[in-house]
């Protein structure tokens, strides 16, 4: 069995936060909480990159070993879920993930007025798996059911947010990174457009 991961190519991410909308309309997401967001580090200066976040569902999940009433768990395809039935809100996973991935809902605070964590659920739904209307409201679609990746992924315009299999998701980086370059090359059109056959005219023509 396959685990699923994310990976966010930053030199392909452009901030469109297109990631974040297609997340909040697929599952109806609670105003306050983003399942994913976008990143932006050195912000305005040289060498600025974007990357867009979500639950990273570790192999070693943090939010799972410090929960207290263990309503986290990992499905066969390694997806870290979380059921809300069994979360007192205690917000122990919220400091503990490095990604900052639960959320309390509504700007709720773990010291306030509690409430269910939320998180991104790699579009697999909850743990009944019955597609009700319930299940729905508290987890969002199971995509991953109908043999679909999540729409986050998918509606990534510039393809910078691969999901799906960790060694297929690993090789189309690597390939990227092997194949990367500048200008058109970034993004795999070389071929298509010439960019190589011009450089190497302007090479043998001194130009380089």
């Amino acid at each position: 069995m396959g685990r699923m991961k994310f990976l966010c190519d930053a030199e392909r991410c452009i901030e469109c936060n297109g990631c974040v909308t297609a997340c909040k309309n697929e599952h109806e997401v609670p105003w306050g909480v983003n399942r994913r967001r976008v990143v932006t580090m050195n912000d305005g200066v040289p060498g600025e990159r974007s990357i867009s976040v979500a639950c990273m569902h570790c192999s070693d999940a943090p939010c799972m070993a410090v929960c207290p009433t263990d309503c986290f768990y990992k499905t066969e395809d390694g997806v870290v879920l979380h059921d809300k039935d069994k979360c007192i809100g205690c917000g122990y996973c919220f400091f503990a993930c490095p990604f900052g991935a639960p959320q309390f809902p509504n700007g709720q605070a773990a010291f306030g007025a509690r409430g269910k964590m939320d998180k991104c659920t790699f579009c697999a739904g909850g743990p009944e798996e019955t597609g009700s209307q319930a299940e729905y409201d508290k987890y969002g679609s199971n995509r991953l059911a109908q043999g679909k990746l999540p729409l986050c992924a998918e509606m990534c315009s510039t393809k910078a947010l691969l999901a799906g299999d960790a060694n297929v998701v690993a090789d189309i980086f690597r390939e990227r990174v092997l194949r990367r370059g500048t200008g058109a090359e970034v993004w795999g059109w070389d071929a298509a457009y010439g960019g190589g056959e011009q450089k190497r005219e302007r090479k043998r023509e001194g130009q380089s």
